[in-house]
This record gives structure tokens, sequence and C-alpha cells, in this order.
């Protein structure tokens, strides 16, 4: 050929080449911009484990999040010096100019508030309990009690946000989430990631589905809220004029476009949304059947009190956490709200502690008795503590407390965690960590550990950099473990 044939012919070819793949490098670029997170799902790098790094001691997590933040000085955390010094002002030698919430920060005194509530040791540990949970001062044997969280987030939401995704900004994976994904589901017909909602008298405090959201991991790991009332799950149930062997009609036919539209721009989420389709279409008939309370015998409704007849109260929800890991749900998360007191706290927590006392530690006794809770862990408790002075005024029969980062208390119970024991420790005034600080990061790496993950190989890559539940933070408190 000559030189105009030669150069016609490469035109030809890169024509040809860009005519049958810009179809397909567009879809991939569009994806790319629409979601960078889609193509690299599907990578050798992001590929989940789905099975642990070690030998697991838990196999299940249920937790008790407390949003609102438990007043600690009030329920676990006794501290005779406050009693001393009741009235005077927090010394500054104390709180050495640490940050305060607006709420408190331009008050001209910080009067020291001691707990209005007795508090007594319990069990053979000996644990400090107040009488606002006698349920809990009975299963102390079974505790483990953390007296040294800390947390660097003063507000809220990202408080909340941080000890469920490991950051304080919106948009990380939940804990639930990074579970599922690093761990698979052991059972197909359930998530492996649930969620159940309760309100307390003053739920103020609202609560996001980012909470539970996946984030930048695929959209399967997300966390599904089962609600109360007879549609547990939004769009689970068939519109009407649609049978079930409409719908199943349906989603083969769906499938196969799928299928065809994951040949053309190769972007993983499309088989992510059919396992979802798929798994609702499984649902429709496990999330009825383990949802059914009605044939729990007497003595469990009198065992987790009379708000467990009461769908969507938190004693119902701590029923229905165990009647799922019964169904091997890998993470159950049960948020309630009510904790938020900032004024009139001597009445309103014993509100709150009475309707969340006797099934926190019904669902213990459960467990232990099903044989449940040697695989299973327990965690109770929120976002931060309160403050040892009060906020507003202050008389012997009424006080508030604001927000308090610097220490609070959790406790863990069941699978590999020790018993009966009681881990950190704040000052005279409860103010500040005086040994063996546990932060948030520290609490999430211990949890993932029990449940056989390494806590920084369980990574995730994401815009360039790999993201992790501890972020590039955390260690491994080996003292808590059994």
């Amino acid at each position: 050929m000559n030189n105009l044939e030669d150069e016609l012919h490469d035109q030809l070819s890169r024509r040809t080449f860009l005519g049958k793949t810009s179809a397909g490098l567009g879809a991939i670029a569009l994806a790319s911009l629409l979601n960078p997170t889609k193509l690299m799902a599907g990578s050798e790098e992001n590929r989940p484990p789905g099975k642990p790094h070690f030998s697991p001691k838990v196999k299940r997590v249920i937790y008790l999040f407390q949003s609102g933040a438990p007043s600690q000085l009030d329920l676990f955390d006794y501290k005779p010096k406050l009693e001393t010094m009741w009235g005077q002002d927090l010394p500054e030698s104390i709180r050495k100019g640490q940050r305060l919430t607006g709420m408190t920060a331009g008050q001209s005194r910080f009067p020291l508030a001691a707990s209005k509530f007795k508090f007594a040791k319990h069990g053979n540990s000996q644990m400090w309990v107040s009488e606002l949970l006698p349920y809990t001062s009975r299963i102390t044997d079974d505790l483990c009690f953390i007296r040294s969280m800390n947390t660097e987030a003063i507000n809220h939401d990202p408080a909340v946000t941080f000890f469920q995704t490991g950051s304080q900004q919106a948009g990380r994976p939940s804990f639930g989430s990074w579970a599922s994904y690093g761990l698979g589901s052991d059972n197909q017909n359930l998530p492996a990631f649930v969620v159940l909602l309760s309100k307390g008298r003053n739920g103020d405090q609202p609560l996001y589905a980012k909470l539970w959201s996946n984030g930048f991991l695929p959209s399967v790991h997300q966390g599904v809220v089962f609600r109360s009332g007879p549609d547990p799950v939004y769009y689970l149930n068939n519109p009407p004029g649609i049978d079930k062997t409409s719908r199943r009609r349906m989603l083969d036919y769906l499938g196969k476009l799928h299928q065809e539209q994951f040949k053309q721009v190769l972007d993983p989420e499309i088989n992510n949304r059919m396992a979802q389709y798929e798994m609702a279409y499984r649902m429709q008939t496990s999330v009825p059947e383990t949802l059914d309370i009605s044939k729990e015998p007497d003595y469990i409704f009198d065992m987790y009190g009379p708000d467990s007849r009461k769908p969507g109260t938190f004693a119902a929800n701590c029923l229905l956490a165990r009647k799922l890991i019964e169904k091997d749900v890998k993470f159950v998360q049960l948020y309630h709200q009510g904790w938020d007191q900032h004024g009139n706290l001597p009445n309103d927590i014993q509100i709150q502690t009475k309707s969340v006392d006797q099934p926190s530690a019904a669902l213990i006794m459960d467990l232990k008795q099903r044989g449940l809770l040697d695989d299973t862990l327990v965690i109770w408790g929120g976002e931060f503590g309160r403050t040892n002075y009060s906020q507003g005024k202050l008389s012997k029969e009424n006080y508030g407390r604001d927000h308090h980062p610097r220490c609070f208390t959790v406790w863990m119970a069941g699978a590999g965690v020790q018993k009966g024991m009681v881990y950190g420790e704040t000052d005279e005034f409860g103010y500040n960590v005086l040994k063996d600080p546990v932060h948030v990061h520290d609490f999430q790496a211990t949890i993932l550990h029990l449940m056989g993950v390494d806590h920084e190989k369980l990574v995730f890559k994401h815009q360039g950099r790999r993201y992790r539940l501890t972020d590039v933070h955390g260690k491994v408190v080996k003292p808590v473990l059994a």
C-alpha cells in the first residue's frame, strides 16, 4: 500500500476500535464520576475476606446503644468526694481549662453535684451500682465495666457518629457494615446487620440513617431497619395485585436485565442491588416468622418486663434481638433515645432507667440460659458521659449535667470478655481518667478482635486511600479479654 492507503487504513482501524469500545469506556467513565467506589469495590484489593483473620471468640454482637449519653456518675461511677464537696466549685486544677460545651461555658460557677441516688456493692465482684439499676445489679458478676472510656467529640451528632463509624464526619461505613463486609452472613434469609429503634420519654436527640449506613462499602452491607407494626421493613411486602409467583417471575427477568447491564458497564453495584432484591424476596417469609413473639412463653415476657409486649419499646427490641441472633444475624444494633438530661436529671433518669434496666439484664440472663452468651457479645453504653458539676441551678433535689467526653462508662457481657471486672479508673471527682484510658478507637479495635478480625487488616480502598473502622488509630485492650 502507498502512504495514502496506509494512513486511511490506520484511521479506519482507530475508528473501528473507538467505535466498539467507546460505549463501554464511556459507561465506565460515567460510573466512576457518579460513584468512584463502584469500580474499586470489584478490585482484588477490595474483595471482602468473608472469614475471620483468626479464631473468633464472638460470632454475634448485640449493641444496646443509649443515645443521649447516660450519666455515669448516677449509674456506675460512685464518687464520695462529690458528696463531701457538694455545691463547691469544680477546682481549676481538675478542669485544667478543658473545653466545655456552649451550654455551660458561660456559667459563672461550676457547682459539684453528687448523685442523689444511693450506691451499693453487688455480687461476688463487689461492683458499685446505683439503686436506679436494681436488675443490672443482679448480673454484675457477668459484666465487664470499662470506666475509663473517652472521646474527642463533645456534641451528640459527631459523638454518636464517631462511635458508630470511627469518624466524627458522616460518610464512613458503620460498625455493623464493617462486620458484614469482613465476615459475611451466616443466614442467607436475613441481613447480617439489623437495626432496631426505640424512644425514651425524652427522645429528642435525632438518629440518622448515616449511623447504620454502608458508606463507601458495597450497599449490600447497609444496616436494615426493622420497625414495629405490620410493615417491619419498608417495601418488603408485595404491592396490591402482585403475588409471590409474579414477584419471582419479575425478579428472574430483572436478574437477566441486570446481567446484561453488568456486561456493559462492569459496575459491581448492579450485582449488589440484585442481591438485595433477592434478599428482600427471601425476607418476606423469614422476617414475619422471626419477629413473631406471640409464641414466647409468659415467663419470658415477665423476665423482660411489661413493656416487652409493646412493639417498638426497648424491652420488645431486646427480646427481638435475642430472636435475631438465634437466627444467626451477625450484628444487631439497638438505639434507645432519651438520655440527654441537661436539667431535671433526677426525675428523668428514673423514668429512663426503668425502661432499660430490666430488659437489659433480662437479655443477658436469657442468652445465658440458652447457651447463646458463650458466643455472643452484648454492649451497653452511650456516646460520652456527663459532667460532675450541675448545668444550671443546683439543689439537693434537682440538678442537670452537661456533656462530658473525658471519661464515662460502658459495659460488656458475654463471649471473650472478663466477668465481674472493672477496667480503668477515674479521678476522685469523676472528671478525668486516672488509669488505663480506653479511647473509642481502642474499643472498636477490641470488639473486632473478639470477632476474629485484625482491625488493621480490615481495610477498603476509597478515593486512593485505605480506610478502616479505626482510621489510623486503635489498640486492642487486652486486659479485658477472657
